[in-house]
């Protein structure tokens, strides 16, 4: 498998992304403090059927941003449409993790080109783990709290890691490491607050776009989620169209890490589906 790295400009800020395989396209969306690198175990199985492009979000991964950038869902949602547009991508199928998961469903309500969803645990309205970590972060005492942390963070890295799996034996070598240089990198704390910054209003405006959602959609969720609340799926599955969804036993918040065999195989088996369905809509 080949891997190409490419960079292009949206509106004045830069997008990292990996691209490989051919196919439909399938545009991967990272989570909060994630990035392309999210993605390793899932890419090479995509990528045997799809072409598969990996980004890495203005702010997040190894894409630097200004120190003010809105980093919020809606604001990464609305560059997202101006990458579809200029890498002339007319049908697309989206995943997105929890974060990413939330920008995925404001670029479905503001493009109909995208075909498909597959949600792994998003951020949602109906959710509210971590609601007041994410009010006190965004008070000033908060604020200033993370500045002078995150810069010496670094061992309290593996104990985050290790809440956001059901099974922290399950962790593949090289993780830690690999979030640990996304998250020191220089001004990914201002990205941060910056995204935070506009938390609330984001998660409220997500009720909206979601009734403007034409795609199919599959929610894939960890039995043991503790970032997501996994009842916040029965709500989305009534309120998305054609929504379904698959739970992973035993599984944290990072299923396409934790247990990527079992996430490539429901995700490439979805999109299948939602090929057969689209061929028999243009043969009615």
């Amino acid at each position: 498998m080949q891997i190409q790295k490419h960079r292009i400009a949206i509106d004045g800020q830069q997008f990292k992304y990996l691209q490989a395989g051919s196919g439909v396209p399938l545009l991967l969306v990272h989570g909060l403090l994630g990035g392309a690198f999210c993605w390793r175990l899932n890419i090479p199985a995509f990528s045997e059927r799809h072409t598969t492009l990996a980004l890495d979000l203005p702010g997040f991964g190894e894409n630097d941003a200004p120190r003010h950038l809105d980093c919020g869902m809606e604001a990464q949602a609305i560059r997202l449409c101006g990458l579809l547009e200029k890498l002339g991508l007319e049908r697309v199928d989206v995943v997105g993790s929890s974060w990413g998961g939330a920008v995925a469903i404001f670029l479905a309500a503001m493009s109909r080109r995208v075909r498909s969803l597959v949600l792994a645990a998003p951020v949602n309205p109906w959710s509210d783990f971590g609601a007041e970590r994410i009010r006190f972060f965004n008070g000033r005492m908060g604020g200033m709290l993370l500045r002078m942390v995150m810069p010496v963070s670094r061992p309290l890295h593996k104990t985050a890691l290790e809440r956001m799996y059901g099974d922290p034996g399950r962790i593949p070598e090289g993780t830690l490491e690999g979030y640990a240089s996304l998250l020191m990198r220089q001004g990914r704390v201002h990205s941060i607050l910056n995204t935070l910054r506009h938390w609330e209003n984001d998660v409220a405006a997500l009720r909206g776009a979601i009734a403007r959602v034409q795609a199919r959609s599959l929610l894939i969720w960890g039995t043991r989620d503790g970032a997501v609340d996994l009842k916040s799926s029965e709500t989305l599955m009534r309120v998305l169209p054609e929504c379904e969804r698959a739970l992973i036993q035993g599984a944290g918040h990072l299923p396409f890490e934790e247990t990527p065999d079992e996430f490539n195989r429901l995700v490439l088996e979805f999109l299948e589906r939602t090929s057969v369905a689209q061929q028999a809509r243009k043969a009615l």
